[in-house]
């Protein structure tokens, strides 16, 4: 028999028979009214019937995969503990939660809106259909979708930004100035190195007296699908972390929880300092969808979870405390399972998404209407960049001078921008792309962050969440692997999966690429962006020189600001201090500082020359290179043209066919890898449309050597030469 119909029937049967526990205290005492007690009862039994028509759905092939929150229904209790304006990133088991808050919000339908998601209906209010995810825009729940632990980083960040409002500008959101963020997880997820990254993140962040309006709900059920937690691990885990304060409460208990809960939202709100809430509940019903817990958990294990139902010992303290009548809990619970059986009915026919369009509507995010603000007078322009900087915008000058210049006229003009990341405050960076930018907008802006790279990206989805537009730094791409889980499962996904209604608009810089002499070796020069160009929705940059760059960083801005974007900045490290093309002191690679309101759309390429016998396509190092290149095949009578893609994803499609179509070859210069490069994309696009002299030339399939061999797996200047001419002499 189905376990769940199991733990109904005994439900029924113990409350009749009035086989129930004896509850501890009063919930009065514990600060929980009558009226929140019956609430916190309603929600509960709402969740348990949720989960049983969930497995009744599936069965009969009407819904899809789902984990139930069966033994979690003690965070009710601590939803009725904090505001409804309190954002919530909650554990897949919290369906509890999100129905208690809903009875705190009027006009409210849980019912429907949650089995709206389990059938996956098109009217599913918050994903759209696209998935199974609690969430709701009304009552402050981000749908979180990848819940092991990779939305402890952006918690963090969310804390952080609230904090941070208080001290600098950011655009509206609906978040009060002295809201908490509550962030639950399950027992196990302790144990993954998102979540000790997030834990140390937010003790670190306290132990500065920085503020961090944070409760961490550890929901410990003492198993993760079959293993267990061993006992003592998860309070010892937990106790153990400096800077955050440690509150422990049994999650059958709703009176005891209710009491915890208050007082670690409490201490959050008012000391605006970071609680780990520590409940301990069971698990009932397996992990999740097919589980089968007996194949890994004895009997009479699941037994005793299962007489411990939150449900049972909720309905013993009513009826102790004279709050309702067996029969008057009985007649609730089986009015709601009737109620739960006609929403059913009517939401498995409602219309499902049913074509690629309808599916991907909700990749980009919607566009946004963003305060104009007044341009910096000449004043705070002139006190911001100084003499230096000033004699700067009117000479040529390397690309990292001109990054430099061009994010300090951003942050003049946005005060909403919040850079993070590693040495990037009072260092300035690796490479001195933001030396001064603390000294000239402070702390609070350009923050130095702890070496996590976890943890920068958290802060940075955080803060979008919380009205502010961040440029986080990872300080090179390859230390990008060590956190790509929050570009993937995180920020580009919850436009998709809350249907546009949730976004994290940043702008992520990376130092990257080869080409750096006797430097660093294969970590410090990654040359593989295939981690990034196949995340949907994700826009890419590679800036070729500094005017570019400049024009690209005013145009990421935008994509950020006004269609909440996500764009990813790849700066090419050996082109930052670049001054010479062909020989030395020609300064041929200097560029002079763009005029205000010049960019580079997206979409657009930029092309130099006329020729037609020849178009080099490339970005980044490929373009200096080609440029290098281009002088000996003018020299050979080659007439080429460069075209720089500058944009890699989306790739600039039809403006990159309209450059080469007058072209009687085309050459790929990609110095990313071969296999998994930008160039296996363009040979198809080439291919697809028709063009059949196309080669490309890419690095080797290989890791970067430190010393003399830096550039031997890498295109170079005479291998394109030799390259173009054997192309065009065939």
């Amino acid at each position: 028999m189905d376990r769940a119909e199991i733990v109904h029937a005994a439900f029924l049967e113990r409350v009749t028979q009035d086989d129930l526990p004896d509850p501890r205290g009063l919930s009065a005492d514990a600060g929980l009214s009558a009226e929140d007690l019956k609430a916190v009862f309603r929600a509960q039994v709402m969740s348990r019937h949720l989960d049983r028509m969930s497995r009744q759905l599936q069965a009969r092939g009407q819904g899809f995969y789902t984990i139930g929150s069966s033994g979690h229904e003690g965070s009710a209790a601590v939803a009725l503990a904090l505001r409804p304006s309190d954002p919530a990133l909650l554990h897949y088991r919290d369906a509890a939660f999100q129905i208690a808050r809903a009875g705190q919000v009027p006009g409210q339908a849980p019912l429907r809106d949650m089995l709206l998601s389990f059938t996956a209906a098109a009217e599913d209010p918050i994903s759209g259909g696209r998935h199974k995810v609690l969430g709701s825009k009304a009552l402050n729940i981000p749908p979180q979708t990848s819940t092991i632990a990779s939305h402890l980083p952006k918690a963090v960040g969310m804390a952080y930004g609230i904090g941070l409002r208080r001290r600098c500008p950011a655009l509206p959101t609906q978040t009060p100035p002295d809201a908490v963020v509550l962030c639950s997880f399950g027992d196990a997820s302790v144990n993954h190195s998102t979540a000790q990254g997030a834990l140390n993140a937010a003790g670190w962040t306290a132990w500065q007296n920085v503020p961090l309006p944070l409760v961490f709900l550890c929901e410990d059920n003492g198993i993760g699908i079959s293993t267990r937690s061993p006992a003592g691990w998860v309070p010892a885990v937990l106790q153990s972390r400096p800077g955050l304060t440690y509150i422990a409460c049994n999650g059958l208990d709703v009176a005891d929880t209710f009491a915890a809960a208050r007082r670690a939202a409490d201490h959050a709100r008012r000391l605006r300092k970071p609680v780990l809430l520590h409940m301990s509940c069971v698990r009932l019903f397996g992990h999740a969808g097919p589980d089968v817990e007996s194949a890994y958990r004895p009997v009479a294990e699941i037994e005793a979870a299962e007489r411990d139902d939150p449900l049972i010992h909720t309905a013993a303290r009513l009826i102790a405390e004279k709050v309702e009548t067996a029969d008057g809990i009985v007649d609730l619970y089986q009015t709601l399972w009737k109620e739960t059986e006609r929403t059913a009915e009517a939401v498995v026919s409602r219309p499902k998404l049913t074509d690629a369009r309808q599916v991907m509507a909700s990749l980009i995010p919607p566009k946004r209407e963003v305060p104009r603000r007044n341009r910096p007078s000449e004043d705070e322009r002139s006190a911001c960049f100084g003499p230096a900087d000033l004699r700067a915008l009117t000479v040529p000058q390397p690309m990292n001078k001109l990054i430099n210049l061009g994010l300090t006229e951003l942050m003049l003009a946005h005060p909403e921008i919040v850079m993070a990341g590693e040495d990037i405050g009072r260092k300035g960076g690796v490479y001195g792309i933001t030396k001064g930018l603390q000294a000239r907008f402070g702390a609070p802006r350009v923050i130095d962050s702890l070496l996590d790279e976890q943890s920068i990206l958290g802060l940075a989805i955080g803060l979008a969440q919380t009205g502010f537009l961040p440029m986080p730094e990872i300080q090179f791409l390859a230390y990008l692997h060590n956190a790509e889980d929050q570009l993937r499962g995180e920020a580009a996904t919850l436009p998709f999966f809350s249907n546009g209604q949730f976004t994290n608009p940043m702008v992520l810089r990376i130092a990257g690429l080869g080409y750096q002499k006797g430097f660093g070796g294969h970590f410090h020069n990654d040359n593989s962006l295939a981690v990034l160009r196949d995340i949907p929705g994700l826009v890419i940059g590679c800036p070729s020189d500094g005017a570019q760059a400049v024009r690209m960083y005013r145009e990421a801005l935008r994509l950020a600001l006004e269609e909440q974007r996500v764009v990813v900045m790849i700066e090419p490290i050996a082109l930052y201090p670049m001054r010479d093309l062909h020989h030395e002191g020609d300064g041929g690679w200097m560029r002079s500082y763009p005029p205000e309101g010049l960019v580079a759309p997206l979409g657009e390429v930029a092309v130099t020359g006329q020729g037609t016998d020849l178009a080099i396509v490339t970005y980044g190092n490929g373009v200096y290179l080609s440029t290098q290149a281009r002088a000996r095949l003018e020299q050979a009578g080659i007439a080429t043209r460069i075209v720089d893609l500058g944009w890699l994803a989306p790739l600039p499609e039809a403006a990159l066919l309209q450059a080469v179509r007058p072209c009687n070859h085309v050459l790929i210069v990609d110095e990313c890898r071969r296999t998994g490069s930008q160039s296996e994309a363009l040979m198809t696009l080439f291919a697809e449309a028709g063009l059949r002299q196309v080669r490309r030339m890419a690095a080797e399939d290989s890791f970067i050597a430190t010393g003399p061999a830096f550039g031997a797996t890498l295109p170079s200047a005479a291998g394109i030469v030799a390259a173009a001419q054997d192309l065009v002499a065939r």
